[in-house]
């Protein structure tokens, strides 16, 4: 369909620059544009961001590079604009795909230098350095969420100020915000998108989206700043970054490439009709997101728009991760570039997706990444296959491993050793590296593991869904991989049942902080598991034939998984470390590998580094619904 409308006028279809929208010199600003069908373009300059009232605007000039660019004067710097574009058979005027900067709701482009807004020692911050992977413990996270519950103790509610507040505490005094998140331990923090997105309205405190809606992929979004008309947003966005740096957390992007919120009101469908969406063969948008439209990514100026993008969030803003939505309708060519270009650039970076897509997208299989297509690339991807065999189906009552269901211990086996495959043991995973299997049990979406118990398991008392919620955590903190979890987790987050929340009321979704007094114990035993995977590199192997070396499976009890971790694995201080898990209601008794004093640090009560008790023999009892994790205490402690 689009290649018609080309035809209209010859164009080379791809420019090469690095200097559209707009730049900044000392005593000049240009304006650049790239819009090969255009006849004529000009900006609009005002003086406020509602268009009250218009100061002046400038023609901009065509080149032989499909380019439109005009230079004015620094007078200007601050105040706010629009292009107005003319095409064959229509004129728009809008802000242009390449912003950096808007006022509120995005109406209106702001004149400003994002390079020349940033806190205090903020030339001096270091985004977290990591030797692989495997290291991140990763907390899935909405802005918003965070903060807004009247428990928090944090002022600046649903801010991205809320992360610069060092010393806030719940009622009870507990920590809350980010020095919880030191607390417990997490190396990365997942924000939900904090790009500009379309689905809120920046004025309304109320108006609640996760963002998957997006609107200007180089703009952070309005909604969490303390003045979205300005350039608060960038400053506090920045502020954000650095303070958690500060504290050793990543920040890892959700970014949404796969479509756009508006479709033929879209910046993109008005700079180039058709150019940027795919279509299907009948002529329609095509719809791989489920969301209206389709982003043509392998086109060569969405594509270098999309790289161009995760640079500057990766220079301007000192991101640490990205994180791609349906990552599958992103075609295998601009993924790689990207991960190369970022992996230059930061040879930390956490690239990872979702490897599928809400319908079938409008690309060859072979132009897609879905699971097992990552194998040596850099790109991790989401486990849906250990999360299903965890918990069972993510909405409905079925049944997985930590409920008891017995014929999943395959599935479990394949998940604790990163999916990396055991030929042997005829299981089949989909991973060259452990670090490329992102494990997980819950995200944003669906019902919450908690909400996931009490439906999958109505007749059970809450102390048998806690176990349950134990044993799921001690399972995704000890496998081999990257652990990803969702924010509230530790103190047993709720939605209230809800399974899609992401334009419910904030009330449904914000983190209600009191929970940390009232399920403390949880917190505790979450955060001794986070201690527990940090501080022993032997759940943390890089290499598959380190895996196979020193990761065995021994012989358990019916409808239980056993493994051991021997020889001293990745430089581990303890020697022989073994892992058991019983998903039944009964006390399960598993045979040891070997007849000495072993020392338990995981049980059903208490998980960390710290022996709870010893013990010798070459059997143990394993308490009903229990992960429990021990250690050959007399190969270190000389018992």
């Amino acid at each position: 369909m689009f290649e018609k409308k080309l035809n209209t006028k010859p164009a080379k279809l791809y420019y090469a620059g690095n200097d559209l929208g707009l730049t900044f010199s000392e005593d000049k600003i240009q304006y650049k544009i790239w819009s090969p069908p255009a006849q004529a373009a000009a900006i609009e300059i005002y003086a406020d961001d509602q268009g009250y009232k218009k100061l002046t605007e400038f023609d901009l000039e065509a080149s032989m590079s499909d380019t439109w660019q005009v230079e004015f004067s620094k007078e200007y710097y601050g105040k706010y604009y629009q292009l107005r574009l003319k095409l064959p058979r229509k004129e728009y005027t809008f802000v242009d795909p390449w912003t950096k900067a808007v006022g509120t709701n995005s109406n209106y482009g702001l004149i400003v230098d994002p390079a020349k807004i940033y806190p205090p020692t903020w030339t001096h911050d270091q985004k977290v350095e990591l030797e692989d992977p495997v290291d991140a413990v990763i907390y899935e996270l909405h802005v918003k969420d965070f903060s807004a519950s009247k428990e928090s103790g944090i002022r600046h509610k649903g801010k991205y100020s809320a992360f610069t507040e060092r010393h806030s505490v719940n009622k009870e005094g507990m920590l809350t915000g980010i020095a919880h998140l030191k607390e417990l331990g997490v190396t990365h923090v997942h924000l939900l998108p904090v790009y500009d997105f379309a689905s809120v309205d920046d004025t309304d405190p109320d108006d609640y989206n996760w963002g998957y809606d997006p609107l200007y992929y180089m703009v952070p979004e309005g909604s969490y700043a303390s003045n979205p008309s300005n350039e608060s947003r960038i400053y506090e966005f920045k502020k954000m970054v650095k303070t958690l740096h500060a504290y050793g957390i990543g920040v890892i992007m959700d970014v949404v490439y796969n479509h756009t919120y508006h479709t033929q009101n879209s910046p993109f469908q008005k700079i180039f009709p058709n150019y940027f969406y795919r279509f299907t063969e009948d002529g329609k948008f095509a719809n791989a997101s489920g969301c209206g439209n389709e982003i043509a990514t392998e086109r060569e100026m969405m594509r270098k728009y999309i790289v161009d993008s995760l640079l500057y969030w990766s220079r301007e803003y000192h991101i640490d991760g990205f994180r791609f939505d349906l990552m599958s309708a992103i075609d295998r060519e601009t993924m790689l570039l990207a991960e190369h270009k970022l992996s230059k650039e930061n040879s930390s970076v956490l690239v990872y997706g979702e490897p599928w897509t809400a319908i079938e997208p409008q690309l060859h299989r072979y132009q897609q990444i879905r699971k097992s297509d990552q194998k040596g690339t850099g790109i991790s991807v989401f486990n849906d296959n250990y999360r299903n065999a965890l918990k069972g189906n993510s909405d409905g009552t079925e049944k997985g491993f930590i409920q008891g269901t017995i014929g999943l211990e395959r599935e479990i086996d394949e998940g604790v050793i990163g999916s990396i495959g055991l030929e042997e043991r005829r299981l089949y995973g989909f991973t060259l590296h452990p670090g490329e299997s992102i494990n997980y049990i819950e995200a944003h979406d669906n019902l919450t593991l908690w909400d996931k118990l009490a439906r999958s398991c109505p007749g059970a008392d809450e102390e048998q869904r806690k176990k349950m919620h134990k044993l799921g955590q001690t399972i995704l903190f000890t496998s081999q991989g990257v652990p990803f979890m969702l924010a509230g987790t530790e103190f047993l987050r709720t939605k209230f049942g809800d399974k899609n929340s992401f334009a419910s009321d904030v009330s449904v979704n914000e983190l209600k902080w009191e929970r940390k007094t009232t399920y403390r114990d949880h917190f505790n035993y979450v955060k001794g598991l986070i201690n527990l995977r940090s501080h022993h590199p032997a759940f943390r192997m890089r290499k598959r034939s380190d895996i196979k070396e020193h990761l065995h499976f021994i012989n358990s009890p019916f409808g239980t998984v056993g493994y051991g971790i021997f020889n001293n694995a990745n430089e581990d201080s303890w020697s022989t470390i073994l892992v058991l898990l019983n998903p039944s209601k009964e006390w399960k008794q598993f045979h040891l590998p070997e007849n000495r004093t072993w020392a338990i640090v995981v049980d059903d009560q208490e998980a960390g580094t710290e022996p709870i008790r010893f013990f010798h023999s070459n059997e143990v009892l394993v308490p009903p619904i229990t992960g429990m994790v021990i250690y050959a205490a007399d190969l270190v402690t000389g018992y």
